[in-house]
């Protein structure tokens, strides 16, 4: 079960839903021109720090031993976005970003547990940015801000800035018991998963 916006709100209230910040406002006043709270979803922003793989002589070999995050961090640019420094994703660029929101779905209140999903905005789509186009599972007991994968199809750059909103999160009901397995990326800090 997809929860709606105001079951949202109550996960959020009750704690068996963390977003620091959290999203604002709940509701679309006469003032307002932006909530972040659609239906039965909550907009999640771009964070500052972009992760940008290099080109080298290196391949992802998933059978060798080692960690992914490490071997992404060790062959990547840093970029830290800020106010007057946006970034210019390039046609066919990708990138690793990460959400401004740190997100947790904590299990110590038991069932029922909540699971979520991060997917693309529509919006952004339509001009050809894919973002976090794989893996949109975030599990019950998650903490931490989430990575995004992104690239470019369009036609013209996309002018990436921190605070934007990027992403859109669903949250779900699980239902049952469940058996503890933490994501290798539980509690990262950074895009590549570190």
């Amino acid at each position: 079960m997809i929860l709606s916006n105001k079951e949202i709100h109550k996960a959020l209230d009750e704690g068996r839903l963390i977003i620091r910040p959290e999203p604002k406002p709940r509701f679309k006043g006469i003032k307002d021109k932006y909530c972040p709270y659609d239906a039965h979803t909550v907009d999640l922003r771009l964070g500052k720090e972009i992760t940008k793989p290099l080109k080298g002589s290196y391949a992802y070999d998933f059978s060798a031993p080692g960690n992914i995050a490490e071997l992404i961090s060790q062959n990547s640019k840093k970029i830290t976005l800020s106010e007057d420094q946006p970034f210019h994703l390039k046609r066919s660029q990708f990138i690793l970003a990460q959400t401004l929101e740190h997100v947790e779905l904590p299990k110590e209140l038991g069932p029922p547990y909540l699971g979520a999903r991060i997917e693309g905005k529509s919006s952004r789509s339509r001009c050809g940015l894919l973002v976090h186009f794989t893996a949109p599972t975030v599990h019950p007991g998650w903490a931490g801000q989430l990575t995004l994968e992104i690239i470019n199809f369009g036609p013209i750059p996309f002018i990436l800035h921190s605070g934007m909103p990027i992403a859109q999160l669903l949250i779900e009901q699980v239902d049952g018991e469940i058996i503890d397995n933490p994501s290798q990326f539980q509690n990262q800090k950074t895009p590549a998963g570190l």
